[in-house]
C-alpha cells in the first residue's frame, strides 16, 4: 500500500483516488501497484458494482507519469527500472481496458500522459470546465504511450495525429467534441455525481441528469485544417503541407512542431498508424511497450526532460536534429520485436 493512493468502498463502488498533489498526482510504481492490487481484489467481488477513479485535492487529475525517476533510470541503469515500470503501467492500462465493471473517471483539471492512460479505458469520462487534456511527449523526446497509439488513432479527422505530435492541450468541452470525454459537468458537481453513484443511481443516468451543455470546442474551427495537413503519415509531408499554408494558424502549428523531437513525431505517426490496424488492445500495448524498450535510452528523452523539466531552459538538442536524419531504418529498430522472453504480456 502507499500513501499516494486513497483506496477505500462506499457501498458497492470502490474508490481509487490518486493522492500525490504536489507532483499533481503523477503516477509512481507504487501507485500503479496499489491500483492493479485494487482492481484485481475487487474484479471477482460481488459487492463491488463499479470502480470510481479521481484525484484529492490539486490542481490536476494527473499530470503522467513519474518524468524524473524515468529520465534516472536512462542516465543510471541503462533504463532497466524504468523499463519495469512501464511494464506494469501497461499491465494496469490493460486491465482497466479490459475490465468487467463500470469504470468512471474524472478527470477534472491537467490530464496528460499517465492520466490519460488510466481515464480513457474508463467506460465514463467525466470532463469539466478545469479540464486540459494532453499527451505532450513528443517535447520530451518519449512517444505518446499508455495506450495513445490506441486511443489517439480511432479519432476522427486526424485529430489524433495533431494531437500526438503537437501535444496540443485541449479543454473539456473540446474533449467531448472529440470522443474523448463521455460528460460534460460543472466542476462543483462532481461531489453530487459521486455520491448518485454510491447511492446506487444507474451510472449514466446519473451523469447525464448533472451534465450540462459543454462551450463550443475551439478546436472545432479548425477541424478542416487539421485534417487537410495532417492527413500523411510522413513526417516530412505533414511539414510541407502546413509550410505551403500561409494562414496564422499553419504558422503556429509549424513553429510548434520545430520545437518538437523529429524522432518523437516519426515514432508517433507509425505507432499510430500501425495501431489502427489492430483489433487487440494486448497488440497495441506489446507494440507501445517495443518502442519504450528502445526510446527509454536513446539521447532524446533524457535530453528532452532535461531542457523542457529539469533545467527548463526548453532548448533540446535532438538527435537526430532534423526529421531527414531520422532514417527509415532507425524507425524499423524502434518497432522491431524483442526476444520472446522480454515481450510484454498482459495480467
Amino acid at each position: 500500500m502507499t500513501d499516494e493512493l486513497i483506496t477505500r468502498r462506499e457501498s458497492g463502488v470502490g474508490f481509487l483516488t490518486l493522492n500525490r498533489p504536489k507532483a499533481i498526482h503523477a503516477l509512481t510504481a507504487a501507485m500503479d501497484h496499489a491500483m492493479t492490487d485494487a482492481l484485481l481484489a475487487w474484479k471477482d467481488d460481488a459487492a463491488v458494482k463499479a470502480v470510481i477513479i479521481d484525484h484529492s485535492e490539486g490542481r490536476g487529475f494527473c499530470a503522467g507519469g513519474d518524468i524524473a525517476f524515468l529520465r534516472n533510470s536512462a542516465l543510471t541503469d541503462n533504463g532497466v527500472s524504468g523499463l519495469a515500470f512501464f511494464y506494469e503501467e501497461y499491465q494496469l492500462n490493460h486491465l482497466l481496458f479490459t475490465y468487467p465493471k463500470p469504470v468512471v473517471a474524472f478527470v477534472d483539471g491537467i490530464t496528460m500522459g499517465g492520466g490519460v492512460g488510466i481515464s480513457q479505458p474508463a467506460k465514463y469520462r467525466v470532463a469539466t470546465e478545469n479540464t486540459r487534456f494532453a499527451m505532450p511527449e513528443t517535447g520530451i523526446g518519449l512517444f505518446p504511450d499508455v495506450g495513445g497509439g490506441w486511443f489517439l488513432s480511432r479519432l476522427p479527422g486526424r485529430l489524433g495525429q495533431y494531437l500526438a505530435l503537437t501535444g496540443a492541450r485541449i479543454d473539456g468541452s473540446e474533449c467531448v467534441w472529440a470522443g474523448l470525454a463521455t460528460h460534460y459537468l460543472p466542476a462543483d458537481q462532481l461531489a453530487e455525481a459521486k455520491a448518485r453513484i454510491v447511492a446506487g443511481h444507474e451510472i449514466a443516468g446519473a451523469l447525464t441528469a448533472l451534465s450540462v451543455t459543454p462551450p463550443d470546442a475551439k478546436i472545432a474551427a479548425h477541424a478542416s485544417e487539421i485534417a487537410r495537413h495532417f492527413a500523411s503519415d510522413r513526417y516530412e509531408d505533414i511539414l510541407a503541407s502546413l509550410e505551403a499554408d500561409p494562414s496564422e494558424w499553419a504558422a503556429k502549428t509549424l513553429a510548434t512542431l520545430h520545437t518538437k523531437s523529429p524522432q518523437t513525431c516519426k515514432v508517433a505517426l507509425r505507432q499510430l498508424a500501425d495501431s489502427a490496424r489492430l483489433g487487440d488492445f494486448a497488440d497495441n500495448m506489446a507494440m507501445e511497450y517495443r518502442i519504450a524498450a528502445r526510446v527509454l535510452t536513446r539521447p532524446d528523452f533524457a535530453e528532452g526532460v532535461r531542457a523542457v523539466i529539469v533545467d527548463k531552459t526548453n532548448d533540446p538538442k535532438w538527435d537526430p536534429a532534423t526529421p531527414e536524419g531520422v532514417t527509415d531504418e532507425l524507425i524499423e529498430s524502434i518497432f522491431a520485436p524483442l526476444p520472446a522472453d522480454k515481450e510484454w504480456k498482459p495480467l
